[in-house]
């Protein structure tokens, strides 16, 4: 399953995007949905997930600033990010897990599906 993503693109310091990112032709209402991020240089790393029953968790770096959301009925998951700056530059990846399991909820390999990735870039 390829995974479709739409968002993203170039703000400045303090501006917002948003992401979605949807699973045409599967179910998902059961699976962990995650964002992930790769900033150039640097190793993928964990963003934020959400279980199915819309519990959430969030990187550090990030809490307070991004918010995720599920619409099970869609298939789809958000990610909204406020407050952005010039180190969320990233290529990001939503991704579906594959047990749904939210106690691995941080572990990219735990993730089966993942989507084509979306370029965000924060100038200063």
């Amino acid at each position: 399953v390829q995974l479709q993503a739409s968002g993203g693109g170039l703000v400045q310091a303090g501006g917002s995007l948003k992401f979605s990112c949807r699973a045409p032709g599967r179910t998902v209402s059961r699976n962990v949905l995650g964002w992930f991020r790769q900033a150039p240089g640097k190793e993928r790393e964990f963003v934020s997930s959400i279980g199915w029953s819309g519990i959430t968790d969030y990187a550090d770096a990030v809490k307070g600033r991004f918010t995720i959301s599920r619409d099970n009925t869609k298939n789809t998951v958000y990610l909204q990010m406020n407050r952005l700056k010039p180190e969320d530059t990233a290529v990001y990846y939503c991704a579906v897990d594959r047990d749904r399991n939210f106690g691995r909820r941080q572990d990219g390999t735990q993730y089966e599906y993942w989507g084509q990735g979306t370029q965000v870039t924060v100038s200063s």
